[in-house]
């Protein structure tokens, strides 16, 4: 138990969503007979969903630290042991600990670990587990809504969680804490700039474009090793070469230094990147050249990075058009080896960049129907891998309709990654 967290609303950025749908809860806590005057009942938990590294346990925190009231937390994996009844009995004492010290805050992190959908059959569960979550749903049941008792629960995994939980007067309010977006980044990245010493020419705002996709976690280490960096180099403060480095270090490995690169290698690598960035660069629909590199980080010889579209990137909707660019762009590489060098001169340097245009090109036919020849619809994922449903009809003696249309998703992902690659070379 933590009777103060030191943590409030101001330490948590990029989430304004989930803080406005906290704040009732921290009033309740705050001002308790404001509801029971009227005779309102304030939910007894409440569900935080998000990728990890999103700010969930900071958020559970900070609602604590808003309130006064002390704070429990707790990993649900904590819960079950190989003992049956352990997991039950630890439920148990913590929420008569909680009991003891309402107004309070029972915070469980990662709740699929114990909460997920029960089995339905004999001998088919894990007793702990259920026991577990059994025991939860007892206690959760077994106080009123105004017992000054606030269960906040966590996840990454909704999908998995037993519909039990999320009955009313249980974790009945579900609040998505996602990645932040671009002015929640800067926000975030102003937070973690509080402690640092920055040079003048540090523009947050301008690093936080560059982090699309990044976690409020991942900002956090994001300052800290260009903080690193900056002690490295013996400089009294951070400056952008020093945030670059650490995003680098970040997104795609640390650098290898080496002095057996050769020249040829150099030319290769510089050729292969340059059809990558020089095609994205043509395209009318396509994200932003970000940084071409030949220094070789990671697993990669060289890299190219592009800044997504923003706006796509939150939505998830992309058109037909972005996703045949996206598999020409990819190819750009292999094309860049086989005009400068010829068709029997080309490297393996290019295998990762096929498996990404093919998955490309296979999701467009198999599940977006952006396939005249296949038609508007979405087949079995697990078909061509030999499960699913549609598997069935790959075995000897199975559909010959099953067959045909498997044959036709065949020819249409060829199809499009022969006419993206023939694109490129024009």
């Amino acid at each position: 138990m933590e009777p103060e967290t030191g943590v409030n609303f101001d330490s948590v950025a990029g989430i304004d969503e989930a803080k406005q749908e906290l704040a009732e809860i921290v009033d309740f806590l705050k001002n308790p007979q404001t509801y029971t005057e009227l005779g309102a009942k304030i939910p007894k938990g409440a569900l935080l969903i998000g990728p990890p590294g999103t700010g969930k346990t900071l958020l559970a925190k900070a609602v604590a630290g808003e309130a006064g009231v002390p704070f429990f937390s707790v990993s649900a994996s904590e819960f079950v042991e190989m003992f049956v009844g352990v997991g039950a009995s630890r439920v148990r004492d913590l929420f008569a600990e909680a009991k003891k010290n309402a107004p309070c805050i029972v915070f469980i992190d990662e709740l699929d670990a114990v909460g997920r959908q029960r089995a339905q059959g004999m001998g088919m569960g894990n007793d702990e587990r259920e026991q577990t979550i059994n025991q939860m749903l007892t206690e959760m049941d077994g106080f009123d809504g105004n017992s000054g008792v606030i269960v906040l629960g966590a996840t990454n995994i909704p999908e998995v969680l037993d519909k039990a939980l999320l009955r009313p007067g249980r974790f009945d309010r579900q609040i998505s804490v996602g990645l932040p977006d671009l002015k929640g980044r800067s926000k975030i990245l102003e937070v973690h700039a509080r402690d640092k010493q920055l040079d003048q020419d540090v523009d947050l705002s301008e690093i936080a474009k560059r982090c699309l996709g990044m976690s409020g976690a991942d900002l956090q280490n994001l300052m800290n090793e260009a903080a690193i960096f900056t002690a490295r180099k013996n400089k009294d403060k951070i400056g952008m070469d020093e945030i670059y480095d650490a995003m680098d270090r970040i997104q795609i490995g640390m650098e290898k230094k080496s002095d057996n690169f050769s020249t040829d290698r150099q030319s290769l690598v510089s050729y292969h990147e340059a059809g990558h960035a020089l095609l994205g660069a043509i395209m009318e629909e396509y994200d932003l050249v970000n940084k071409i590199t030949i220094v070789p980080r990671g697993g990669a010889g060289g890299v190219t990075i592009f800044t997504p579209n923003e706006e796509a990137m939150e939505s998830g909707m992309y058109s037909k058009q972005y996703l045949l660019n996206r598999i020409c762009v990819g190819m750009g590489g292999r094309i860049a080896e086989e005009l400068v060098n010829g068709k029997n001169k080309v490297t393996t340097g290019a295998s990762n960049d096929f498996q990404q245009v093919t998955n490309t090109a296979k999701t467009m036919v198999e599940q977006m129907g952006m396939s005249d020849v296949v038609g508007p619809r979405a087949i079995d994922q697990g078909a061509s891998a030999g499960s699913g449903p549609m598997a069935r009809f790959m075995m000897p003696g199975g559909s010959n309709d099953g067959k045909v249309l498997l044959n036709k998703v065949d020819k249409e992902v060829d199809r499009i990654l022969r006419e993206q690659y023939d694109r490129g070379m024009q």
